[in-house]
């Protein structure tokens, strides 16, 4: 299984079409916060069809309106400040903060951690346990980024646009 994994939108569009295109042969998407406006998540989730997986940031101002946004599209689940999935066999935490993305992978009880907010896309391992930050989409620092998983490999690779 091939999961997309972005951060840190900030209502770039343009670039998240971009970043969607991407990941468009991906089997699940991850979005680890800061979305910004409701009109973005309404876009993910008119050019997502399969299993979208947020969690949110800390400039998700609007949450209600987010939702709502979000309402129409069935594949697009909010797990709240952080999630913990089973996909492909694997079990994954999602967060936006980087701090709580390393406590959970220091824990040794996920597979895969994935966590945003500091703009800045990397892979490590901790133990067993691969913990990555896709980077940005917003293009805020120069270099527009996102990530995919492979759940059999146990591999991830960041992409840059």
């Amino acid at each position: 299984m091939r999961i997309g994994i972005l951060s840190d939108i900030h209502d770039n569009i343009w670039a998240l079409e971009t970043a969607l295109v991407t990941l468009k042969d991906a089997n699940a998407l991850f979005g680890l916060g800061d979305y910004c406006a409701p009109f973005t998540v309404a876009a993910i989730g008119e050019a997502f069809a399969r299993p979208v997986h947020l969690v949110w940031g800390n400039n998700d101002g609007d949450k209600v309106a987010i939702v709502r946004n979000a309402a129409p599209h069935s594949q697009i689940t909010f797990h709240g400040e952080w999630a913990r999935l089973e996909l492909g066999g694997r079990t994954i935490a999602l967060v936006h903060d980087p701090a709580m993305g390393e406590a959970l992978a220091q824990g040794g009880r996920f597979d895969l951690v994935c966590h945003g907010h500091n703009h800045q896309r990397s892979i490590s391992k901790i133990g067993a346990t691969l913990l990555v930050n896709p980077g940005e989409v917003m293009g805020r620092f120069g270099v527009r980024s996102v990530a995919l998983y492979d759940t059999d490999a146990h591999e991830a690779e960041i992409i840059t646009f």
